[in-house]
C-alpha cells in the first residue's frame, strides 16, 4: 500500500507562486507515474501535471504549461509543483496521485493511490 500526503497550499495574491509537495510512503514505493490533479467547488476534477518516474518526463495541462513545473526527489519519495504567476482561476483543493501501472497519464482512472489534497487560494 501506498500514502500520500500533500502539503504546501494556502493564500497567495495573483502573480504570486507556491511549491507543493506530495511525500509518498510505505513497505516499498513503487509507481509508473506521478500526477497532480485539482478541484474546484462545483467542478470536475482536472489534470494539472505528472511525471513518469523511468526517465522523468514530464506533462501538462494547457492551463499549467509555462507556469507550473513538476519534479521529483527520488531520495525523498516526493513529488513537487511548483506553481508561479498564480491566478485566480488556479484557486482549488490540489491532489497527490500514484499511477502503478503503464497508463494515461491524464486520466484520473490510471492512478491508483491519493493523497487528501491541499487547498491553494488566489486572490485578485
Amino acid at each position: 500500500q501506498v500514502q500520500l500526503v500533500e502539503s504546501g497550499g494556502g493564500l497567495v495574491q495573483a502573480g504570486g507562486s507556491l511549491r507543493l509537495s506530495c511525500a509518498a510512503s510505505g513497505r516499498s514505493f513503487v509507481s509508473y507515474a506521478m500526477g497532480w490533479f485539482r478541484q474546484a467547488p462545483g467542478k470536475e476534477r482536472e489534470f494539472v501535471a505528472a511525471i513518469i518516474w523511468s526517465g522523468g518526463n514530464t506533462y501538462y495541462a494547457d492551463s499549467a504549461k509555462g507556469r507550473f513545473t513538476i519534479s521529483r526527489d527520488n531520495a525523498k519519495n516526493t513529488v513537487y509543483l511548483q506553481m508561479n504567476s498564480l491566478k485566480p482561476e488556479d484557486t482549488a483543493v490540489y491532489y497527490c496521485a500514484a499511477a502503478l501501472y503503464r497508463r494515461p497519464y491524464y486520466l484520473e482512472a490510471a492512478y491508483d493511490y491519493w493523497g487528501r489534497g491541499t487547498q491553494v487560494t488566489v486572490s485578485s
